[in-house]
């Protein structure tokens, strides 16, 4: 295969990042410094990066069911608890596929497969992501509608694919029983806490945000902080699209 794509899988970086690897001259093959991009390696072939042999490992794919209170990064100068704390040691050198916030919850796909997993991530693939969404109060077609046909970020537009409500909840007794909602909600790019400030922009805060689904794969009944590897035929789905 091409070595940016071999970089790329063993989790080096992402493929253009490899490019750029190959480009400074950080790259040796069989122990020489290989400058050329498309330059291809096989079985036999020892490859290094800054003086370390990188090796490809058997694809690994990952589901977790993540809870709120946990960060998507392996470490936190914070000290918050991270998503990683709730993996076997075996799968802490996985990447996750995309983030969820601190506050949100929901499928996280983790992987070794970087090259895949950087194509799921760009937005020219256009890929579902499902959120169930509980918000304060309750869209009307007016806020629906500025939804679907998008609505203006600080980092540009954003629309949500497919919005729906599915629940409202009339104002109660008591206080802090305000009007609510459940609505689901469809995107295809995940830009940086991309649906909470789209409710945001509405004037509906978001109270609770559950990812459902990644492209082909569902969180289905896996209890929150638990994990399941994902099946050949998922995994074939992911490479698919």
């Amino acid at each position: 295969m091409r070595l940016q794509r071999y970089l790329s899988r063993a989790g080096v970086a992402s493929r253009r990042a490899a490019e750029e690897l190959i480009r400074q001259g950080r790259v040796r093959v069989n122990g020489e410094v290989v400058t050329e991009l498309g330059t291809k390696v096989g079985q036999g072939d020892r490859v290094e990066v800054g003086g370390r042999e990188v090796l490809l490992s058997e694809p690994v794919w990952v589901a977790l069911n993540k809870p709120a209170g946990y960060v998507t990064t392996r470490s936190d100068p914070q000290g918050r608890p991270t998503v990683y704390e709730l993996l076997p040691e075996r799968y802490t050198g996985l990447f996750h596929v995309g983030r969820l916030d601190q506050g949100s919850e929901g499928l996280l796909l983790l992987t070794n497969e970087g090259d895949v997993a950087n194509r799921l991530l760009h937005p020219s693939r256009e890929v579902d992501r499902l959120y169930v969404v509980d918000v304060v109060g309750i869209p009307d077609r007016h806020g629906l509608s500025r939804l679907r046909s998008g609505v203006e970020l600080d980092d540009g537009l954003a629309r949500a694919h497919r919005v729906q409500v599915v629940r409202r909840e009339r104002a109660g007794r008591g206080a802090g029983a305000e009007p609510h909602a459940r609505l689901q909600v469809v995107v295809r790019e995940g830009r940086k806490r991309e649906v909470r400030r789209m409710f945001d922009a509405i004037g509906h805060p978001v109270r609770r945000l559950v990812r459902e689904r990644v492209g082909p794969i569902s969180l289905g009944d896996l209890p929150p902080g638990d994990w399941r590897e994902l099946s050949q035929r998922e995994v074939e789905a992911l490479r698919a699209i």
